[in-house]
């Protein structure tokens, strides 16, 4: 449909493009209003609507602020009509009435071939003609006919219109990250530790800022059940739409569609789980079960490290739902040989993303266990891993993550204090400080945007001060 390719290409540029946004017309944005808020209910035309949706978003900067609670309403009644079709039965349904059609087709066209070599006869009959000689071509129905794949299509923008909406949701859990002109005259030299440091105070120990959802986005993601709606598209695709597809060469593609919605699903919960208050969640009962499930998603596949959007999608998330549970003191779901399972197989992708959450998760669950009594042996695995991976991964990103999982496992309890001591942590961080200092100064410029750098020389600092305490640490406990 030609009007969805405009639509799509009319979401694109006007996402992040404050200079379209001057010359956009209240006539123009009108014009949208109208398509968005049209009857019609085609999957199609659903398409449509929602890059429309998300058009509208891109623009609302330009909506006068008497009409945004009203706009954003409409914006988020169509992503949650949108997310309440079950995808897996319409593929199921769809695929069943092209069956249907094309059979019926079919049988017309056998008919009419009947019906043709019969009248065929009689006129070889009649004229006495040999048949040997008669030359006759084959005319079926469906050749009179433009070619049709009218349900693929329809389901393809179907499942193209879920995953739009997905990616609206995420839109909108907005993010106000600090520019790189904040950041241009960082220097990772030891004159910058005093900069760092106050900045650091200053923020009250948060370099960048959070996600952040305005009350009208609050209210409406809660009124249209999007939480739950976005829960509910992170179950695997349906069996047996899978099994049809695949069966199915022009239908075969639909099989990565329904996959990418589901990592789609899972990137938006990371967002929400962040933003949203634990009883606008469902509360403590909701987020462990919401644990068990992801849990479940993952182990569900026991070659899960091979498909990495799906573990850097999974691994998101669930780092970012056991952050939440951690900060609320509400018990964890993961056993510790699901954690390790996780972690060992999760710092072997090539993906660095995948490598920051499980490294991440390790050190969320560790400052956990380090309150809790009779977990010594856990921890002690817990600290041999990090520290591998903070002296060996070739990434600065993943190796700085690993120390800060360090910090906040080592940091407080009897357990870790006996466990870094027997696992040589205070030595062992001895030795890495000059090298990470030496890497960070020799790679840091040529390969790491400003904000990373900044990531990075706030671990150097807080490096420096650990290795302090665990010099006390250390010392208390040996004499």
């Amino acid at each position: 449909m030609c009007c969805g390719i405009y639509a799509y290409c009319l979401q694109t540029v006007t996402e992040d493009n404050p200079e379209l946004l001057k010359s956009f017309s209240a006539p123009a944005l009108h014009v949208l209003e109208s398509a968005m808020l049209s009857p019609v209910s085609s999957m199609e035309y659903i398409l449509l609507k929602t890059l429309v949706a998300g058009t509208i978003w891109n623009l609302k900067d330009i909506i006068p602020s008497k009409s945004q609670a009203e706009i954003i309403n409409a914006i988020l009644k169509i992503l949650s009509d949108v997310l309440d079709v079950d995808a897996g039965e319409t593929v199921i349904r769809m695929h069943e009435a092209e069956k249907q059609r094309l059979e019926a087709a079919a049988e017309t066209e056998d008919v009419l071939e009947s019906t043709s070599r019969g009248s065929l006869m009689e006129d070889d009959e009649m004229e006495e003609i040999p048949h040997k000689r008669k030359v006759r071509r084959k005319t079926f129905i469906s050749d009179l006919l433009p070619p049709t794949d009218k349900e693929l299509r329809e389901t393809i923008a179907l499942l193209t219109a879920q995953q739009t909406a997905l990616e609206i949701v995420v839109n909108m859990c907005c993010s106000e990250d600090p520019s790189d002109d904040e950041w241009e005259e960082l220097s990772s030299s030891d004159e910058s530790d005093a900069f760092m440091e106050n900045s650091f105070s200053e923020c009250g120990g948060q370099l960048l800022s959070p996600l952040c959802l305005s009350h009208e986005v609050h209210t409406a993601f809660t009124n249209y059940l999007i939480p739950k709606k976005i829960f509910e598209k992170t179950a695997f695709p349906n069996s047996t739409a899978v099994d049809i597809c695949f069966r199915s060469p022009t239908w075969k593609s639909l099989v990565r569609k329904m996959n990418t919605i589901q990592c789609r699903a899972l990137v938006c919960l990371q967002s929400l789980v962040s933003l949203l208050d634990v009883d606008h969640l469902g509360g403590p009962a909701a987020l462990q079960t919401l644990a068990q499930h992801l849990s479940q998603l993952l182990f569900a596949q026991p070659d899960f490290a091979k498909h990495v959007d799906f573990l850097e999608a999974i691994s998101s998330a669930l780092r970012a739902l056991l952050q939440t549970m951690a900060s609320k003191n509400i018990s964890q779901c993961m056993t510790p040989n699901q954690l390790m399972t996780l972690c060992t197989a999760g710092i072997h992708s090539s993906n660095t993303g995948v490598r920051v959450n499980v490294v991440s998760i390790l050190g969320i669950t560790g400052s956990v266990l380090a309150r809790e009594d009779g977990t010594l042996e856990t921890l002690k695995t817990i600290g041999c891993f990090l520290l591998e991976v903070a002296t060996k991964d070739p990434s600065l990103v993943v190796a700085g993550e690993a120390l800060d999982a360090l910090f906040d496992v080592f940091a407080d309890g009897k357990e870790a204090e006996r466990a870094s001591v027997q696992i040589k942590l205070l030595s062992a961080l001895k030795e890495f400080q000059p090298v990470f200092k030496m890497k960070i100064r020799k790679e840091g410029r040529g390969k790491y945007s400003p904000d990373q750098l900044c990531v990075l020389d706030n671990v150097k600092m807080n490096l420096r001060r650990f290795v302090a305490y665990q010099e006390t640490v250390e010392k208390r406990l040996t004499t």
